[in-house]
């Protein structure tokens, strides 16, 4: 659930608004929204990087030095044989000699799709068909020299030989809602963000992948009803806290050979998060979780022999953050890795035999992305948040002599992507009132070029009064300074009171506070005579080990408590009516809604609460038992932090909303909170998005569900 709020922020957040007033359809259609760059794929070598055109009829080489296009590698109108006239995405070989585009994708979950692949000799200039199987593919991945490509159809993998043009089965015991090779399940694609676990080795003699066996994992149906006299029935595996989880296996298939090995990883291996082939040789890093996930432990194993030896070993008094695993790269003898043990996220250089060479950054602040390493400078690049936890800025650091350089010259939020081995990167710039600009630097920061300043959406936006977000800090319940924002109206007049919308999240690690663009149905709300604010509550993100893990086997008790407290002093501002404060939230903001209607004897006149979880015993095994633990471990804290057992001290103008085809917050947490409101004869409004997903995508029905919102909160007010 940590990258929930993450998508629905890209679909909320647009960057200006109508010409003469802000228009509730047009935020929420996109048509202000700020001008990024197509995705870039970086050349093996570093110097260039491949982007399809706005089109994708074509993919271009550009060069990063200079910007302009070396090459055209592939073009629907002139490649021979081609059957279609775009393409929805690509992969390309590291030799630059193959690759494959793909169509008609079909959305499995959030993040993973199967499509129909089709593959390209860019020598030849021809296309054809990846396979002749008739079911679509999903998750390629080439071998380091792009002579094969494996890849998988329903649940199995396959394996193709470009050389000799031939297509062979891997593994033939693939099953829906049994068996998963070289893919992920519905746990691993939400929690660990990654759908597939499939790796050659570096002479690609081995191929390296994760079995999953999701037999027992229970099973979860949702009732579809569009369209069709009789609902059907959408059923996978979910495994929910407590519940068994897919019994997972790290197994490599020698090619030649054509036998598949077990590696001889120990048995009680709860998560294989991710493998990878290290860049020579046959040794396999295996990096495993247990079940509590406060046991890191990275294996290097002999994928002929099937041997490993533990070479990170990382034990955590709460749990270790599982995006760390991404934070290792591995060049020479070495690798990179950050780690929480000083009581901030820093990065750490080890050696093969698992000996900690140095400590590479350090201070009171988080290190929130290890982007890329160049092993020939020696240099580490990272994303932290030294300055302040409400901006983000790009650095390097020497390996050797330890220097450290800031690389970002302007305050707010740097997001970088770096090209094979840190040679040049793309960095996207924002700050609270500057919509995005994208520019091209290289390593040592110069900026080369830029190449989207939305310079058009910045003049309409300066032609406009718009809402500002002032930051300031507010104290949580118990003494502790919050980061927060407050938006009033842009003809606000301090002689006023006007009723408040406190907006928030709350989950562990995120944040909602920051100094980065963003126009939502917020700022519209404040054309409505609202004041909205958001408050930063313990447990977020970018403030040190202790704030962020505070919450630990309690979730809910601090973060309602601390909105409560929130909202308590902004009653005390002259310019607002504490007798008409509302709270607003969606998934783990919608719980805390939740809770903080429950907790807060009044303080909140309405709330909103959408797509909410009601019980964490309904709600996955990875992400719940890394903050709570089991339901067998932790009983007394899932019963805390149900709003379920305290619907009946529920204080407030209540409106549910949530979509019925939810896969991730099940309908059944709302369903269930209903009932519990009606057996504790507490009246409240609830609205259901049929057969939509948990974000609810689709400018209409994000029309539909603010204006609902914003009328319900006219009316409750």
């Amino acid at each position: 659930m940590k990258n929930i709020f993450g998508l629905l922020l890209a679909g909320l957040l647009f960057t200006s608004a109508h010409a003469q007033r802000l228009d509730l359809r047009d935020i929420n259609a996109g048509k202000y929204y700020a001008r990024g760059v197509q995705p870039v794929t970086s050349s093996a070598d570093g110097e260039s990087y491949f982007q399809a055109d706005r089109d994708n009829k074509m993919i271009i080489k550009y060069s990063y030095k200079t910007g302009l296009p070396t090459d055209t590698i592939f073009n629907v109108k002139k490649a021979r044989d081609c059957t279609f006239d775009s393409f929805q995405g690509f992969l390309i070989s590291p030799d630059e000699k193959r690759l494959v585009v793909y169509n008609d994708s079909e959305s499995i979950y959030r993040h993973s799709f199967k499509a129909n692949y089709y593959y390209y000799d860019v020598r030849r200039n021809l296309v054809r068909k990846l396979t002749e199987n008739k079911s679509k593919q999903s998750v390629p991945v080439f071998s380091r020299d792009g002579r094969m490509l494996a890849y998988v159809i329903d649940n199995n993998i396959w394996l193709a030989k470009f050389d000799y043009d031939t297509e062979s089965q891997v593994t033939k015991d693939g099953e829906i809602n049994k068996i998963i090779n070289g893919g992920t399940d519905w746990v691993y694609e939400e929690e660990f963000g990654t759908t597939r676990l499939m790796d050659f080795s570096a002479d690609g003699g081995l191929l390296a992948f994760v079995r999953f066996d999701e037999t027992a994992v229970p099973q979860y149906s949702m009732q579809m009803y569009g369209n069709q006299l009789y609902p059907s029935l959408f059923t996978f595996k979910y495994p929910k806290a407590g519940e068994q989880n897919s019994k997972v296996t790290c197994n490599v298939f020698d090619i030649d050979a054509k036998t598949i090995r077990k590696m001889n990883i120990p048995e009680s291996t709860e998560y294989i998060p991710r493998i990878e082939f290290l860049p020579t040789g046959d040794e396999l890093a295996i990096m495993t979780l247990n079940r509590d996930q406060n046991k890191f432990e990275m294996f290097f194993t002999n994928a002929r022999s099937a041997v490993p030896r533990s070479v990170l070993n990382e034990v955590n008094s709460r749990y270790v953050d599982s995006q760390s695993l991404n934070t290792i790269h591995f060049f020479g003898n070495q690798f990179t890795y950050v780690s929480e043990r000083s009581g901030y996220a820093h990065i750490y250089l080890y050696d093969n035999t698992g000996v900690m060479q140095k400590q590479l950054t350090s201070g009171n602040y988080d290190v929130t992305g290890l982007l890329a390493v160049d092993p020939v400078t020696k240099a580490v690049f990272y994303e932290a948040a030294e300055e302040s936890p409400l901006q983000r800025a790009i650095y390097k650091v020497d390996m050797v002599k330890g220097i450290k350089t800031k690389l970002s010259a302007k305050q707010g939020t740097n997001e970088a992507t770096f090209s094979e081995n840190g040679k040049y990167y793309i960095n996207s710039y924002s700050n609270a009132s500057t919509p995005k600009i994208t520019t091209v630097h290289d390593a040592t920061g110069k900026e080369l070029r830029v190449l989207e300043d939305n310079a058009a959406l910045s003049k309409t936006l300066a032609s406009m009064t718009l809402p500002k977000k002032e930051f300031i800090t507010v104290k949580s319940a118990d003494g502790r300074d919050l980061n927060a924002y407050i938006m009033k109206p842009a003809d606000f007049n301090p002689s006023r009171k006007y009723p408040l919308v406190m907006v928030q999240y709350s989950g562990p690690d995120s944040q909602q506070v920051q100094d980065r663009y963003g126009m939502d149905w917020t700022d519209y709300l404040t054309t409505q005579g609202f004041i909205v604010a958001c408050v930063d509550g313990r447990g977020t993100g970018a403030r040190g080990e202790e704030f962020r893990k505070c919450t630990y086997m309690n979730l809910g008790i601090y973060e309602s408590d601390d909105q409560v407290a929130a909202a308590k002093y902004f009653a005390t501002l002259p310019y607002i009516d504490g007798s008409k404060m509302a709270i607003w939230g969606w998934s783990y903001g919608g719980y805390n809604v939740l809770m903080s209607m429950s907790h807060g004897n009044g303080t909140f006149k309405a709330g909103v609460a959408i797509a909410p979880v009601t019980d964490w015993r309904f709600y996955d095994s990875v992400y719940t038992e890394r903050f709570m633990r089991t339901p067998q471990q932790n009983n007394t804290g899932y019963e805390a932090g149900s709003p379920v057992n305290f619907a009946n001290k529920l204080e407030g103008n209540l409106l549910l909303i949530h979509g019925s085809a939810d896969d991730n917050v099940h309908f059944q947490n709302t369903m269930d909170y209903a009932a519990a409101l009606v057996k504790a004869n507490k009246q409240f409004d609830m609205f259901v998005f049929t057969d939509k997903d948990h974000s609810i995508r689709g400018a209409a029905n994000r029309t539909y569900l603010y204006e609902k919102v914003i009328k319900f909160l006219k009316t409750n007010m």
